[in-house]
């Protein structure tokens, strides 16, 4: 659905492919390899940037989600300017009946309510509004991750740099209601990327309780679903790479900033 109300530039990126529909007046990129869903953006982002028209906010928006309607955009703009402390805006996903948001779906530990805005920690890495400014100083997506949790890393990086996120659960963004397991790297990259995050984001302390809890999350998730090879594939991948990664450790002055809005960075 067109938006109203913003002055806004769009580019597409095809993920190694052109691609087949492209709004009038809008930018393309036509990647030849599958550089991952954060490098995709990363692409879109850059090419944005090299236009006349300096951009105050950047939105990202995964193909398989869609507008409900015409101010989205605008709504989202304003509550960003309502909240000057929050490097992004992130909006309700549901399903297309506009009422349906799964848990995981619901950027807080309290997922009972996701019609309750608030701060949030992490986000919903596909529909997402994020301050250019901030976007650019801390160097975008890690391209690295391929794909899971790098919204995880971008949030952690936003409130290490003094931010915050913002949660506005009043105004909607429609996907259809599937589960990531339908993804065949799933199990495999969740696993490495969690222990890729924790290694470039967290005090070293920090690190062998946060990779327990999710080593017992994870692996009861897959005794009950399935997928325990795969997960304990990507774990020994995240562990083996880990030195491969940037460290930049978080203070513990954001390590309480996180656990005061709700959600320590160990779990």
């Amino acid at each position: 659905m067109a938006q109203q109300g913003v002055d806004l530039q769009i580019c597409v990126v095809g993920n190694g492919c052109a691609p087949d529909i492209v709004p009038a007046g809008a930018r393309s990129v036509a990647l030849e390899t599958n550089v991952g869903i954060p490098g995709g953006r990363n692409t879109g982002a850059r090419a944005l940037a090299d236009t006349s028209r300096p951009d105050d906010y950047l939105f990202f928006l995964d193909n398989d989600a869609t507008f409900p309607a015409a101010d989205v955009l605008a709504r989202l703009v304003a509550e960003a300017d309502q909240h000057p402390e929050a490097a992004y805006v992130q909006p309700r996903l549901t399903g297309p009946d506009d009422v349906t948001t799964p848990r995981r779906w619901v950027p807080r530990l309290r997922t009972g309510d996701p019609g309750r805005s608030g701060t949030i920690t992490t986000m919903t890495e596909g529909v997402v509004l994020v301050r250019r400014n901030v976007f650019d100083a801390l160097g975008g997506w890690e391209a690295s991750l391929f794909l899971y949790h790098e919204g995880l890393d971008l949030a952690y990086r936003c409130w290490a740099a003094g931010y915050t996120g913002f949660y506005a659960a009043d105004i909607r963004m429609h996907h259809p209601v599937t589960s990531p397991a339908r993804h065949a790297l799933f199990h495999r990259l969740a696993a490495r990327n969690r222990i890729t995050v924790a290694y470039r984001n967290l005090p070293g302390s920090l690190i062998p309780l946060y990779l327990s809890v999710w080593t017992v999350i994870t692996l009861v998730r897959c005794l009950r679903g399935g997928g325990t090879r795969e997960c304990l594939a990507g774990m020994r991948e995240g562990w083996a790479g880990r030195r491969d990664q940037v460290r930049r450790p978080m203070s513990w002055r954001t390590v309480v900033r996180l656990t005061r809005a709700g959600r320590p960075p160990a779990i």
